[in-house]
């Protein structure tokens, strides 16, 4: 006897869902022959690629923030590009520009658009911050609509496609703070903080001796795709749902659930996005811990990385 679509359906999904598991083991291990510590970071930007979502990921200089992305693009069997934002650095740096091309043989002259960086699964903005909101702004449609358009011309990113943005938390000369809208668009901020002395002492042992570590590619973009797929098929009981709904909701100082600190202390608190992505993220972590379904702890796991750059404090909270 044949067995049903639905069930040949349900079987391929447990495969990948064990796929997603093991994969995010390997990526896991794969990124502590290179990154020591940091092991809830890790596991927050692998949170992100298997849910499909961007990452901001802040620290001070000096965290190793690029060098973890780099290592990720090594394990992930996908086109990585890097772009150094710059205060000089134009839209068309990253989108691409169109170019006159001549044919010899005929003398004929047409337009071809040359493709930015931004033509990656990976594009590593590094110091986001570092270039003016014109330029910024270049990666809004990419991030939202995974496409571009230049010249009046549409085209489209390959899938799956990430931002990952590093950002110096020091407002130094030549540091320009990221629009409202732009920040919308990352599902995590990650704060990336110093060590602990003993993880400090294995990096500057480590990283001063001749030993270099080889990345294996563990992950193609093909399964990084399915176990995007995978995470939105969880499911989700209402009352988990409401509580996401309701977290958000209480950091708006004008809703009537907000407490008292954020009536005085906020001036704009977060939208459906935050929702959105709390969601999603307490899907995948769900996933990733072993477990079928979302509990409470998932959405308070994510609280943070989710609202810490969609709630704006206001003068007061600021002094």
């Amino acid at each position: 006897m044949l067995e049903s679509p639905q069930k040949d359906e349900r079987q391929e999904d447990l495969v990948y869902i064990e796929k997603l598991r093991d994969g995010a083991k390997k990526i896991r291990s794969e990124l502590q022959k290179i990154i020591i510590g940091q092991e809830e970071i890790i596991d927050q930007v692998i949170l992100a690629l298997v849910s499909g979502g961007h990452c901001l990921i802040t620290g001070v200089p000096g965290l190793a923030k690029t060098l973890l992305i780099r290592s990720i693009a090594k394990i992930l069997d996908l086109r990585f590009k890097r772009i150094q934002f710059t205060p000089d650095l134009m839209p068309s740096d990253i989108i691409g520009t169109d170019m006159i091309e001549e044919d010899r043989t005929t003398g004929r002259r047409t337009l071809q658009f040359v493709k930015g960086p931004v033509f990656a699964n990976i594009l590593l903005a590094d110091e986001i911050n570092r270039t003016p909101p014109k330029t910024q702004a270049a990666l809004l449609e990419g991030m939202q609509e995974h496409r571009v358009t230049a010249g009046g011309n549409t085209y489209e990113l390959e899938e799956p496609f990430f931002v990952l943005a590093t950002q110096n938390p020091i407002e130094l000369e030549g540091t320009y703070p990221l629009p409202e809208a732009q920040l919308d668009r990352f599902m995590l901020n990650i704060v990336v903080d110093y060590l602990k002395e003993e993880e400090e002492v294995k990096v500057v042992t480590s990283t001063t001796s001749d030993y270099t570590p080889e990345l294996n590619q563990v992950i193609t973009g093909k399964e990084v795709i399915e176990f995007q797929r995978i995470v939105r098929k969880v499911p989700v009981a209402e009352q988990v749902a409401q509580y996401a709904v309701r977290l958000v909701a209480a950091s708006r100082p004008g809703g009537r659930t907000a407490p008292e600190f954020v009536k005085n202390w906020v001036s704009w608190g977060a939208g459906l996005r935050a929702s959105q992505y709390l969601i999603l993220g307490a899907k995948a972590r769900a996933i990733m811990a072993g477990r079928y379904n979302v509990s409470l702890s998932d959405i308070k796991a994510l609280a943070l990385p989710v609202l810490r750059h969609r709630v704006l404090t206001n003068f007061y909270a600021e002094s």
